[in-house]
């Protein structure tokens, strides 16, 4: 076993871009935890000193080897690669509103871990989505009416929460079908790729969800 999969990740390792090596030593559980501690350091505001103009001209010529996918929302204030303090190399990230996947994403993460070799996929939904508010209301606004039409299934399989306001007025309730919505799109990734669905099975991928409060910053993995 890798020293990288028993020891602790240090900061001098974290603060450079992934190489084929070191990613070969990322395994599923390790790329997650890397996430994790990532956003524990945003949370402080202790994230790591980067030179990232030095990380571009690295990966740049070198070549990407990002150890972790994220499928996120647009929304301004839940970028992943600030939240989890990840440099430039360090994941791919797909990006739609309301953190869906259809055909082209999963044919993104499918390219992420089959051929380049990402450990881990991360369904990132948030707190206050719009787009889950918009499903919420059931928004009728040009290609935005599809979107929202997608996230529909999240909502009514999200109980009340904090009374029988279903709308996007009821926070509490946007929130429980925003989570609804990432356990929804971490099963349809298994379920409509076998791609990566045999790669689940056999153990070289995780995928999992986590929602991003955009008021603390923190995120919580399910």
């Amino acid at each position: 076993m890798s020293a990288c999969a028993t020891q602790p990740v240090t900061t001098a390792q974290l603060a450079v871009p992934m190489t084929k090596i070191t990613q070969s030593e990322v395994t599923p559980d390790l790329a997650i935890q890397r996430l994790k501690d990532g956003n524990a350091r945003f949370v402080s505001g202790s994230m790591l000193k980067r030179d990232l103009m030095a990380q571009a001209k690295i990966s740049g010529k070198d070549g990407q080897y990002p150890f972790v996918s994220v499928v996120s929302c647009i929304d301004s204030r839940s970028d992943p690669a600030l939240v989890f303090d990840q440099g430039i190399g360090d994941m791919f990230t797909a990006r739609v509103a309301g953190n869906i996947v259809n055909e082209d994403i999963l044919g993104s993460l499918e390219y992420a871990a089959k051929v380049a070799g990402s450990k881990a996929i991360v369904v990132l939904g948030h707190t206050h989505c719009g787009a889950v508010k918009g499903a919420c209301d059931s928004a009728v606004l040009g290609n935005l009416t599809q979107l929202v039409a997608k996230i529909a299934p999240a909502v009514k399989a999200t109980p009340d929460n904090h009374g029988t306001d279903r709308s996007s007025k009821n926070h509490h309730f946007v929130d429980a079908a925003a989570e609804m919505n990432v356990k929804m799109t971490v099963q349809a990734i298994s379920e409509k790729s076998p791609v990566l669905r045999d790669m689940i099975n056999s153990g070289q991928i995780k995928v999992i969800g986590a929602m991003h409060d955009v008021e603390t910053g923190k995120v919580e993995f399910f």
